[in-house]
Parts: C-alpha cells; sequence; structure tokens
C-alpha cells in the first residue's frame, strides 16, 4: 500500500504516535532514571520502529526518524514492469549462419567412412 512521505520531519511526526520509554540493556543507573528510549508507530501503514541507543531522547528520536522513513520508502517500492523484447530477424539469422558455418567445419573434419 502506497503512503505519501513527507519530506520535513514535523510533518512526519504528526503522523505518528510518539512513545517514550525507560530503554532496557546496558547503561546503568543512567537507563534506569531516563525516558529516553523512542518509538514511533506511524498510523497511516502502521509500521513501527523503535531507537534505544543514543542517552539522549532527541537523538533517538531522530534515529527512529530515519528508520521509519527507510521503511516507509521500502514499503512504497514497487519494482518498474518488464519490457518484453525478442531479437529481431537479423540478430537471429547472423546466429542461426554462424551455427551453419560451425556445424560445416566440424562435419569436414570426420573421417570419411567407407
Amino acid at each position: 500500500m502506497k503512503h505519501a512521505i513527507p519530506k520535513d520531519d514535523k510533518s512526519l511526526l504528526r503522523q505518528c504516535q510518539v512513545q517514550v520509554f525507560r530503554s532496557s540493556g546496558p547503561g546503568g543507573q543512567g537507563v534506569n532514571t531516563t525516558d529516553s528510549a523512542v518509538r514511533l508507530i506511524h498510523e497511516p501503514s502502521g509500521i513501527t520502529v523503535v531507537a534505544r541507543n543514543e542517552r539522549s531522547q532527541l537523538m533517538n528520536k531522530r534515529v527512529a526518524l530515519k528508520r521509519l522513513r527507510y521503511q516507509l520508502e521500502a514499503a512504497n517500492y514497487r519494482p518498474p514492469k518488464r519490457v518484453a523484447t525478442r531479437p529481431s530477424r537479423a540478430a537471429t539469422k547472423r546466429r542461426l549462419d554462424a551455427k551453419k558455418r560451425l556445424s560445416d567445419k566440424k562435419r569436414s573434419r570426420r573421417q570419411i567412412e567407407e
């Protein structure tokens, strides 16, 4: 399903539900006291991304937006339609003539049966 991707981050954030929470993992006291992890849920598409690597909520939000843009572009991608092609008549004739010449050359190498 194709969704329009806004050019600026503010417009994209307006389409998202933003959740901040305490991140798990290494970091000790810093992780346990600050809500620095960010989860973005893009409401039109339902795509969810999480960023929890940085200590700053702002930095995590930027990383999450970048990931969301990447996921939306991947979801919107449609491969181009294949244009069926076929060899021209002259190309087919050249190929068949070359095969004929090669077969004649090989036939001339055979031993003559008596």
